[in-house]
Formats: C-alpha cells, structure tokens, sequence
C-alpha cells in the first residue's frame, strides 16, 4: 500500500486518524492491531498543487465590467459625479476633527499591521503559497495604479479627470492621485491571501478599509470615484493574478476520506482509487472509492469538491443560455446544493422503484469538500461489457429502470454506457444521478428516452435497442422522442462518438469511391506510350466517352452500396415502422446558436466602425452634389452581375438547364444569404437548384464544387495580378511596392504556419476534401466540352468585373477627377474584401465587408468623405436592395418545385 501526499491545508481541522486505538476482528474473532489505518490502496493520482477556478475568471471579467461601468459613468454623468462630492464633502465636513485625526492615524498604522499579521498567520501554518500569491497580486496592482495615474493625467478625458482627482490640500497647484498607490495593492494582496474565506480576518479588514476611506474624504484627498476605482482595481487584480498562476488546491485525499468516514460512524481500513470515474463527462461527478470496512459491507464513497464541481462551468453555463425550455443543472451551485440535489435524487429514484445505489450518510470534509457514502453495488458498466454479454433480457431490464423513473417524473439527464452498471447477479442499476431531476417536463422525459435509444443502438444496433424500448414503453412513447433525436439533445460523449463514426463512414465511402474509379477504368492502347502526341479519330474519341461513362456509373453505384446511415436515421426508420405517422420533424431546442452570436458580435463591430466613419461626414451636400448618371451605371453593372453569375454556375453542369431560371436562382441567392454566411447559402442553394433541375445528387455537388474550386483559382490570380499592377503604377519600372511583397510574404508565412501545424492542416483538408469531393471526376466531364469551359470561366471574369466597375461607379458618384482611384486599386480592394465576406461568420459579409471595403479605399488614397458613402452605396445595391427580389424570386421558385 502506498500512502500518497497531501497539500498542507488538506488535513487542517481533520483528526488525527493515528491517535485512535482502531482495532478489526480477526476470522477467529480476536482482535487485532491495525496500522496504517489512513493509507489508501493503490497509486492514488497526486492532485495537481494548482488549479485554475473558473470562478476567479468570472470575478475578474466582472471586475473589469465594473471598472469600464465607473469610467463611463464618470466620463458621461459629470453633473451627477460633482453633486455626489459635493454632497458626501458637505456631510463629512460636519464630523469632529478629533475623530478624523484618530480614524486617519489608527487606519494608516491598520493598513500595515493587517497584512503583516496575517501573513506570519499563514507562515505559521505553513501557508508560504498563499503569501508569495498575495505579494505578487500587490506588485501587479501598484503596476496598474502608476499605470492609471498616468493615464488620467495625460490621456483621460477631463470628466474622468475632475471625478477622480480634485485639488490637494497641501498645495492648490497639485492634484490628488487618482487612484491610491498604497491602498489597492493592500486589497489585492488580502483578496490573493484567501482572507474573504476567514470571516475575522475579513471583518479587521473591511473595518480598516472604511475608516482609511473615510479619513481620506474628510481631509479631501480623495474622491469618492477614486476609492471606488480603487478597490476595483485592487479586487480585479487579485483574482486575475489568482487565476493566472492559479490556486493552491485544497482539494481532500484519501487521508482526509479515511478520517471524515469515521467521524460519521464508520471503521475503514482501506480505500481504492476508480480511475474510471475521472473519465466522467463534464469531469464534475466526483472522485470514486472503493472502501472497505473492519465490519459490514464495502461502500462505494464519492467525494465532491469545489475544483472538481467547478469542472465543465462554461459548458453547462453555454448549454443555459443556449437551450429552450430546459436546462443543464445550475452552473453556480453550492458544494451543499450540490450535495442535497444528489441525496434528494438518490432516495426519489428507490421510491419510484427503480435500481439504484443506496445513499446511507452525506458528511462534509472541510469547508470545501463534501462526501457521499452509498452501499457498493459491485458489477460492470455497459461500457465494458462484451456484445455477447448484452442480451434482450438486460435491454429490457433497462428499460423497465428507466420506466420506473419516469413514472415519478424523475429525468435521468445522462443515461450513457458508463451511468448504466449491470452487478453479478445480472440486475440492472441506474447511476450517476446526480444531475437528474425532479418533476422534469415531458420535455426532459423524452429526452432520456432519445438518449438511452441512441446508447443501446450504438452497442447494440438500432434495431434491438428500438425493439427493447417498445416491449417495454409502449409505441406511442417511444415514436414522441422522435423530435429530441438530435444531436443537440444527447449527451456530450454521445456527440463525440456520433462524429467520429461519421468521419468513419466518410473515410469509408470515398475509399470505396477511389476503388471503383480504378477498376473501372481499363488499360488503353495508346496510353502505352507517352513520348508522342495521341491522336484519336472519331472512333477512338467514342471509346474515350463510353468509358468515362462507365467509370462514372461504376463510381455512382459503388457510392449508393458505401453510403450508411447514421445511428439517429437509423433509429427513426426503426421507429416509422411502427408508427408511420409519427413526427419525425426535429423539435427547436437551440435558443442561441454560436454562428449566431457570433455574428452578432461581428455584426456590432462592423457597425460600429461605420458608425464612427459616418459621424464626420456631412450627406446633405454630398448626395445633393452625387452624379447620378454614375449612379445609374452602379445599378447596371449590380444587374448584370447575376447573369455573370448564371454563367459562372452553367459552365461546369455539362447537363442542360434552362438560363433564365438559373439567373432567377442567383437572384434567390441574394435573399438567402442575408440568412446564412455567403460562403454556405450560395452553394447550398445552387446544389438544391441543380437537383431540382434533374441533376443526381453527387453531380450537382460536384458541379457546385467545380465551379467554387475554379472561383478560388481566378479569385487568387486576379488579386495576385491586379496587387502587382497597383504596386508598380506609380513607379517608373516594373517592380511591385514593398506593400505588395509584404502582403505575399505574409500569406507565404500563413500557408507555412497552416501546413506544418497538424491540426491546422488536418482541419483545412478536410473541409476542402469535403467540398470538393468528385470535382476531378466531374472537370473530366466539362472538359470534353470547351464551349462549357469558356462559359463558366468567362462569367467569373465576367461577374468580378460587374463588382469592380459598380465599386468604381460608386466611387465616381461621390467624387471627382481629383479623387479618382485606379481600377486596379479598386480591383484589389474589391478582391480582398470580399474573401473577407466569405470567411466572415456574418450573413452577406456584414460588418466586416464595409469595414474592409472603407479601409482598403482609403489606404489606396481615396478621402474618408468619399470612400464611406461609396461603400455604402456599393453595398446598398448588391446587397440589400437585392433581397426584396431575392425573396420574390425565391417564393416562384419554391412554389415551381425548382428550389
């Protein structure tokens, strides 16, 4: 047995597990000496010495938020600010100058003393950690405050100036410091210490802190704002510094276990570490031993501390915000919340009849840890049980347990392979409850359904696990989980499994698709030799079509016998069989979703920045002084783009669609990707297009991706030629600018950085291996068919010229000869940003094409006057006027059976 170390504070305030005469019961019944009663069977993990608490992040964003919050108020409410001094001057003026002098010289001799006591306090208990955190959270905080005083004096707007600084009374000329450079770094240093966790401590100190206070408003050193700013300061610094280098962990140990069972009644003698536990999702269910006792069964004992609850915090706290009409648990929970939820779960769950630990004692170890003694139910996980081990018998025995818990409304919440444990004796038990609930909604009910068929269907198949829950639950209860059959309603290790075997099956098929493409194609007779130029008669030009027509039907019928469904289409077919008629559509759960929020976020940047460029500039005289023949010309060459853009799509479809209803698409596309990113509404929308039209499935991906695949070409050597030509028409020779060499030099160290990163390279390859997936197969097609290929590259040349010459056009409405710009430097500006609108998260490119469009007219030479209301006008044409069109447009469409 090894005994494993423990942090100095883990065993403060425990027993002394050495000093009890502990004896066990030998077989015989005599009595006998046990030693090393506090030892812990196995290699326990050290805990690590530090640990990052997400709590100390959220304390120091909210720091900072109060911190921007005082200034801006003090910046904007400067009426507000001078009346609260006033009135907080005209109130302490009246108190008694003997109890200002004794508040003023007790505070600055407490100031000092505090912090030193409490430091030998700590070195005493051999806390030296704590210290050394606080010393380096105070040399940080007087950093900060020589920092802010600085900028008030030099930079501040003068509202922040007169809400923190007033006159000094020694000298009328001098000002008093805007944040005090004695006192923050004091309140960081006992904030790092741990002082808010010693209630005495806290009490010395927030009695000294108010009484310096004090004595600094009434002798009109300060000002309110000013003390405010600085225990902010002090307090936001702490806990930054806390969170960086992190916290000394005060988690428990096995010794700490061994001494907190036997204050609660118990006599162990070992302790065994499950390592399995650690593995648990969200890392928040607690650390698992296997104990064993002088007398009477083993326990199986979970310990749960704050580090470990902390565990997964942004995760559930994302899941809250995100999701509709239920919840993960709370993210901020007490340890005895956590406690009482878990005890409450356990006895509901064996008063509704179901299989599952029972719960005998719940102790504290500590101010913050917290245990759970259960009676050790022993067996294996479904996780680990072998496939001839799971038999229709125990599916079923699982699903009368879930069944007995639903019965009572109790929501599981996390019904995977390893909350499922089966004990010898063959009896199903339900654990890990302790994120359950009580009275749960259908809603939650139904969930647990979807996610115990989706774990049963992974071990077992769709089938059986869909047959199991219909001899137990009914039809009718298991065809309403249908809308929770989503992979935003499973659990998160239910998700990780569903995406790797999705990644599997992808592998598979195109393996299966490289196979059938090289048997299907046979040697040729004048491939034998490569040194001359073949000509092919008209015969042998027949041969050439027939077998690529062959090879393609080979690749089509070897995709069709790869192509698997997923777990949850299997699931649903499974389901039909029964009830045909049950609804299949999946139900809205997301509230938010991250592409949304972040183009939010991006959106309001974008605005911003237009915003604070739009301020300056005067629209009255500007529009009234605009050329509207240019205009006019701006608006034609908007139009003509999307018959550029029918081009660009028709020339890569070798089969025959009609034109005009192909440029209605693309004016359709114009509504559509106001509602999704340019760079996904465009192709979903044109494969949609292409299907309808008649063409099979893959080859109008491969069409899409053909004609997307070519775009990213000509897109890149156009702004290749048209940088250089910007960089060299200002100079006398042919030489490109310093600024087009930069720029290349730095997309040179990007696609470096790309490629030799794994994960980067691994994430590019796949999503360009996806979306290009049987392009090459599908330009053997197009080739045979110049006339297609000319179609389709004129109209991209075609379509990035109507862009640039309504830019241009904008340009010229606004401006004139003095403010001219090249059209190459309009070209490169125009080519850049909209590679940005593509990468861009925002519908349409918002926010972050103005930005990029504004600024790159600007860097080209053109006036901020003209370059804002251009863009403007540039966008007002080929984005948003379109879209009323674009929705007309689409509704035919939709209403034709063509989208």
């Amino acid at each position: 047995m090894k005994q494993q170390g423990a942090h100095p504070e883990d065993t403060e305030g425990t027993p002394d597990a050495s000093s009890r005469p502990d004896t066990a019961k030998e077989p015989g019944g005599a009595h006998r000496d046990v030693a090393h009663i506090d030892e812990v069977e196995g290699d326990e993990p050290l805990l690590p010495a530090r640990v990052h608490r997400p709590s100390d992040l959220m304390r120091l964003v909210g720091g900072v938020l109060a911190v921007v919050v005082l200034l801006a108020i003090a910046a904007f409410a400067h009426g507000t600010t001078s009346g609260l001094e006033q009135d907080i001057n005209k109130g302490t003026g009246q108190a008694p100058d003997l109890l200002i002098k004794i508040a003023g010289l007790a505070s600055s001799i407490a100031i000092l003393l505090v912090p030193v006591a409490f430091a030998i306090e700590r070195l005493i208990k051999r806390d030296g950690l704590r210290i050394a955190d606080g010393v380096l959270a105070a040399v940080l905080a007087h950093g900060v405050t020589l920092a802010t005083d600085l900028w008030v004096a030099r930079a501040a707007p003068d509202s922040i100036q007169d809400a923190l600084t007033q006159p000094s009374p020694g000298d009328i000329h001098a000002l008093t410091d805007p944040v005090h450079g004695y006192l923050a770094p004091v309140i960081a240093y006992m904030t790092a210490v741990g002082m808010s966790r010693r209630p005495r401590w806290r009490a010395v100190l927030w009695v000294v802190l108010l009484l310096d206070a004090f004595s600094m408003l009434v002798t009109g050193y300060t000002t309110p704002f000013s003390i405010i700013l600085t225990v902010l300061i002090g307090w936001t610094v702490a806990y930054g510094t806390l969170y960086a280098v992190g916290s000394p962990n005060v988690r428990p140990t096995g010794r700490t276990l061994m001494a907190g069972l036997r204050t609660v009644g118990f006599r162990p003698v070992t302790a065994s570490r499950e390592e399995a536990a650690e593995a648990a999702e969200g890392g928040d269910r607690g650390r698992r031993y296997f104990v064993t006792l002088e007398d009477g069964p083993p326990l199986d004992v979970t310990v749960v501390d704050r580090e470990q609850q902390a565990q997964g915090f942004f995760y559930r706290a994302w899941r809250n915000l995100a999701l509709r009409g239920f919840a993960t648990r709370r993210s901020l929970q007490s340890l005895r919340q956590a406690l009482e939820q878990e005890a409450l779960l356990a006895y509901a769950a064996i008063a509704a009849g179901a299989n599952a630990p029972k719960l005998i004692a719940t102790s504290e170890l500590g101010p913050d840890a917290v245990m759970l003694v259960y009676e050790h139910t022993g067996g294996r996980t479904l996780d680990s049980l072998d496939d001839e081990e799971i038999t229709d018998e125990l599916l079923r025995d699982t699903w009368h347990q879930v069944k007995a818990l639903q019965s009572r409304r109790i929501a599981h919440r996390r019904l995977v392979g390893d909350a499922i444990v089966v004990d010898r004796s063959g009896t199903v038990i339900l654990t890990d409850l302790r994120g359950g609930e009580i009275a749960a909604g259908d809603l939650l009910l139904r969930m647990d359904v979807s996610q115990l068929l989706v774990t049963l269907g992974l071990r077992v198949g769709a089938e059986r696990a869909v047959a199991s829950a219909l001899s137990v639950l009914g039809p009718d209860a298991v065809a309403d989980c249908l809308p929770m059959l989503q992979p935003i309603a499973l659990s998160r290790s239910t998700r990780a499994t569903l995406r790797r075997l999705a990644r599997e099956r992808a592998e598979r098929e195109r393996e299966a698709v490289l196979e059938a493409s090289r048997h299907s194609r046979p040697p040729r007779a004048h491939e034998a030799d490569d040194s001359r130029p073949v000509v092919l008669d008209k015969a042998g030009k027949k041969a050439v079509r027939a077998e690529q027509r062959a090879e393609k039907r080979a690749i089509d019928e070897a995709l069709d016998e790869a192509r698997e469904e997923d777990m949850l289409s299997q699931i649903r077919q499974e389901v039909l069989r029964i009830r045909p008629q049950a609804p299949v559509e999946p139900a809205r759960l997301e509230r938010v979703r991250p592409r949304t929020l972040i183009s939010l976020i991006a959106g309001a940047i974008g605005a911003y920045f237009l915003l604070t460029q739009l301020t300056h500039i005067e629209f009255g005289p500007l529009i009234s002084n605009a050329e509207w023949g240019w205009v006019a010309a701006a608006v034609l060459f908007s139009a003509l783009s999307y018959v550029a853009a029918a081009m660009a799509l028709l020339g890569f479809v070798p089969e025959r669609v009609p034109f005009l209803r192909t440029v209605a698409a693309q004016v359709a596309g114009s509504f559509v990707k106001i509602v999704a990113p340019a760079a996904v509404g465009g192709v979903a929308l044109n494969t949609r297009f292409l299907q309808r039209a008649g063409v099979r499935p893959g080859l109008a991906v491969a069409s899409v991706g053909a004609s997307q695949l070519f775009g990213l070409g000509c897109h890149i050597l156009m702004l290749l030629a048209f940088g250089y030509l910007t960089g060299t028409e200002k100079t006398p020779s042919l030489s490109p600018s310093r600024t087009v060499i930069g720029g290349l030099l730095t997309v040179a160290v990007l696609v470096l950085v790309v490629t030799s990163v794994p994960f980067l390279r691994k994430f590019v390859v796949t999503r360009v291996r996806s979306l290009f997936a049987g392009v090459v197969p599908r330009m053997l097609d197009v080739l045979q068919r110049p006339q297609k290929l000319v179609t389709g590259i004129g109209g991209m040349l075609l379509l990035t010229a109507c862009f640039v010459m309504c830019l241009d056009a904008s340009i010229r409405a606004f401006g004139d000869e003095s403010t001219s710009v090249s059209i190459a430097g309009v070209a490169v500006v125009f080519l850049a940003g909209n590679a940005l609108g593509s990468a861009a998260p925002t519908p349409g490119g918002v926010g972050a094409v103005e930005a990029t469009l504004t600024v790159g007219l600007i860097a080209v030479g053109l006036p901020k006057e003209v370059a804002a209301p251009a863009v403007l006008l540039f966008r007002l044409l080929t984005l948003w006027l379109p879209v009323l069109p674009g929705w007309l447009a689409f509704n035919h469409l939709t209403r034709k059976a063509a989208l």
